[in-house]
C-alpha cells in the first residue's frame, strides 16, 4: 500500500490542523470494478450533461485532466490543477465542517478518494471521488466560481456551529460509512438513518454553520445556473449523480429563484431533493454569500456573537475595538442593561493575538486554564483606556509600577499593581498586566491575588466573534479527528473472482485484443457463477458491438434483457448502457 502523499506548495502551506486530515490515495487498492463504476458513470454523465449542464463543466474536465475511462490520480489532478491555482488532497470521507471550509479558503479541494460500490451506483450519501473529482474539479475551472469557492471558505470556516451541527456530522458521517461498506447489515443502516432523522427533525435554532452549510448544499453541491425556465446544471451532487441529474430536470423539482431565503432551506442528504435553486449567474453567488456575511457574528461581533461562541462549546475567537484577540473556549459572559459585553471568561488552553499573530508570551502556556477580563469604559471618565495617550495614561495612574484601582460603568472594579503593557502597531494599550490583584463585582469576586498575574483586556466593545483561532499555530489540534473510521473488509472469494473477470476484458479493451472465445469463457463464468453482475455483460456487449461479433452482441443483448426483467430496480441502468453503446 503506498503511504506517501503527493503535495506542491498549496498543500504544503496548510496547517497542520489541516493537514491531519489528509491521506494517501492508495490508487492500487481501486479494484478493476470500482474503475468500471468510473467508467460507466462518468460515459453516461458526459453524454447525458453535455446538453444540460453549464457550459464550464465539459471545458473542465479536460482542463482538469479527468479522464473519462479511468479513476483520476491525484498527482495527475494536482499537476492540472495547479496551473490554475488549485490543489487536491484526498480525505477519509467527511470532515468536520470548519475544516473543509477552510481546505477551500486556502484553494485546496478536498477528495473522498473512496469510490462507491456497484450497488450505489447512482447516488450514495457518502463523498467519494466520483462526487468530488467528477463533480467539483471541472467547475473549478470557470474563474468566477473558483473564487466563490475561495470566499466561501474563507467566511464558511470561520462560522460558528452548535453542538447539534456536530451531532449531525457525526450521524451523517456514520450512515455514509455504513452505507458503503459493503457488509453492513440492514439493521445497522436502519439504526443509523433513525439517528440522522431524528436530528434532522429536531427543531432547533440554526446556527452560522447550518445557515453556511444550506448555502453550500444550494449551490457548490446541488446549484443550478441560468433561469428557473432553462436551467443548467452547476452542483457537484447533480452532476456526480446518474439518477438526480436527470430528475432534477422533470417539472417534478421545484426550481426557485436563489437568494439568501435559502439559508433557511434545510435539506435530507438521504433523499432526492425536493426543490433547486437556480442562480443567474456565478457573480450573484458571491453577493449573496456577502449579504449573509454581514449577518454573522464575524462581522457583528456583540453579545449575540459571544452568546454563539459560548454555545458551541467549541475553539473560537472574539476579537475587541483595539485589535486584541482572544481565542479559547468562552464559558462565560456578563452584559449590561444595554446587552453591551462587558465581562468575558474562557476555560482551557486560551492564546491572545494581534492582527492573527500570538501575542509574545501569551500562548496556551501562559493561560493553560483560561482567560478573563472585564470590558468597557471607565466610570467617571470619558476617554477610554484604548484611547488614552502618554500623558492621560500618567495622569490616571496607567503607568508601570504604580498601584491603581479603577472602576467600570459596568460597575466591575479593578485593584492591583500596574506591572506593564503592551501595545499594537499603532502604539495603543491592547493588555495591562497586574499583580497582586482583584476584579470584583457587585459581591462576587472574579479574580483574586493568589490567582497570580493578571491581564487586563484592553478595550471597550466586541467587534467580532468567529470559530476557530485568530492565530492557527497557537492550538496543535483545532479540529476533532472523527473516531468513526471508513470500514475495510476482507473480500470475499467470490468478489475476488468477479474482479479478475473485469480485469480480463479491461485488458482487452485496452489492449485491443478482443477474443470471442475469451468473452464466451468470462459469460460463462458470470452465469454460473456471478448471475446477478450486469455491468460486466454491458463492457463485453459493447467490445462485442465494436469488434463487429454479432451472433454473440445478440447473445449478450437478449442477457442483459433478461437481467432488466430479474432486477426491476436497476433495469434503467442496464438499458442505460444498452443506449450509450
Amino acid at each position: 500500500m503506498n503511504t506517501s502523499i503527493e503535495s506542491n506548495p498549496l498543500i504544503d502551506r496548510l496547517p497542520p490542523h489541516l493537514k491531519q486530515f489528509i491521506k494517501p490515495q492508495n490508487y492500487s487498492d481501486y479494484s478493476p470494478i470500482n474503475q468500471a463504476v468510473w467508467r460507466y458513470i462518468m460515459r453516461k454523465n458526459v453524454n447525458y450533461l453535455s446538453k444540460v449542464a453549464h457550459n464550464s463543466y465539459l471545458k473542465g474536465l479536460k482542463m482538469t485532466g479527468i479522464n473519462i475511462d479511468t479513476i483520476p490520480s491525484m498527482y495527475g489532478m494536482n499537476r492540472i490543477l495547479k496551473e490554475i491555482g488549485w490543489a487536491a488532497v484526498a480525505v477519509d470521507g467527511f470532515i468536520p465542517p470548519n475544516a473543509f471550509m477552510e481546505f477551500q479558503a486556502y484553494k485546496v479541494l478536498v477528495i473522498a478518494s473512496d469510490i462507491r460500490q456497484l450497488e450505489n451506483m447512482e447516488y450514495t450519501p457518502a463523498p467519494d471521488i466520483i462526487h468530488e473529482a467528477a463533480g467539483h474539479a471541472p467547475i473549478i475551472a470557470n474563474p468566477d466560481y473558483a473564487e466563490y469557492l475561495r470566499r466561501f471558505g474563507e467566511i464558511g470556516s470561520k462560522a460558528i456551529l452548535s453542538s447539534h451541527d456536530n451531532d449531525m456530522y457525526e450521524a451523517v458521517r456514520k450512515l455514509s460509512i455504513l452505507k458503503e461498506a459493503p457488509n453492513s447489515t440492514q439493521e445497522e443502516i436502519i439504526e443509523a438513518e433513525k439517528a440522522v432523522d431524528e436530528l434532522q427533525n429536531k427543531k432547533v435554532i440554526l446556527s452560522e454553520m447550518a445557515q453556511i452549510r444550506n448555502l453550500h448544499w444550494w449551490t457548490v453541491e446541488y446549484g443550478l445556473i441560468g433561469t428557473t425556465e432553462d436551467p443548467k446544471i452547476y452542483g457537484a451532487g447533480l452532476l456526480s449523480s446518474i439518477g438526480e441529474s436527470e430528475w432534477c430536470m422533470t417539472d417534478n423539482v421545484i426550481k426557485k429563484p436563489y437568494s439568501i431565503k435559502a439559508a433557511n432551506q434545510e435539506f435530507d442528504i438521504t433523499k432526492p431533493q425536493p426543490q433547486l435553486f437556480v442562480t443567474p449567474d456565478f457573480a450573484y453567488l458571491m453577493e449573496v454569500l456577502e449579504e449573509f456575511s454581514r449577518s454573522m457574528a464575524l462581522r457583528k461581533g456583540g453579545f449575540r456573537g459571544l452568546q454563539k461562541l459560548i454555545d458551541s462549546k467549541k475553539i473560537g475567537t472574539i476579537e475587541l475595538n483595539t485589535g486584541l484577540q482572544i481565542s479559547g473556549k468562552f464559558t462565560q459572559m456578563i452584559t449590561d442593561e444595554d446587552n453591551n459585553v462587558v465581562f468575558f471568561k474562557t476555560e482551557g488552553p486560551t492564546a491572545l493575538a494581534n492582527r492573527e499573530k500570538e501575542l509574545i508570551g501569551h500562548g496556551i502556556e501562559a493561560h493553560p486554564h483560561g482567560f478573563s477580563s472585564p470590558i468597557g469604559k471607565l466610570k467617571g471618565i470619558s476617554l477610554a483606556i484604548e484611547d488614552m495617550g502618554p500623558r492621560d495614561l500618567k495622569a490616571y495612574n496607567f503607568y508601570d509600577g504604580k498601584r491603581i484601582f479603577f472602576e467600570y460603568e459596568s460597575g466591575i472594579t479593578v485593584e492591583g499593581l500596574n506591572i506593564t503593557g503592551i501595545r499594537n502597531l499603532n502604539g495603543k494599550l491592547i493588555l495591562i498586566q497586574f499583580e497582586d490583584c482583584t476584579v470584583k463585582y457587585n459581591e462576587d469576586v472574579l479574580f483574586k491575588p493568589e490567582y497570580g498575574t493578571f491581564d487586563l483586556a484592553v478595550g471597550s466593545e466586541v467587534v467580532s466573534a468567529y470559530a476557530g483561532s485568530a492565530d492557527f499555530r497557537s492550538f496543535n489540534n483545532l479540529y476533532h479527528v472523527s473516531e468513526t473510521k471508513t470500514i475495510i473488509q476482507e473480500k470475499a472469494p467470490a468478489t475476488i473472482e468477479l474482479e479478475k473477470l473485469y480485469k480480463e476484458v479491461r485488458d482487452m479493451r485496452d489492449n485491443n485484443s478482443f477474443s470471442v472465445e475469451h468473452a464466451k469463457s468470462i459469460l460463462s463464468t458470470i452465469n454460473n457463477n456471478h448471475p446477478n453482475d450486469w455491468l460486466l455483460s454491458l463492457e463485453l456487449l459493447e467490445l462485442a458491438k465494436h469488434n463487429n461479433q454479432d451472433e454473440l452482441t445478440v447473445i449478450l443483448t437478449e442477457q442483459l434483457v433478461h437481467k432488466k426483467e430479474k432486477q426491476p430496480k436497476i433495469a434503467h441502468l442496464i438499458q442505460g448502457g444498452i443506449n450509450l453503446i
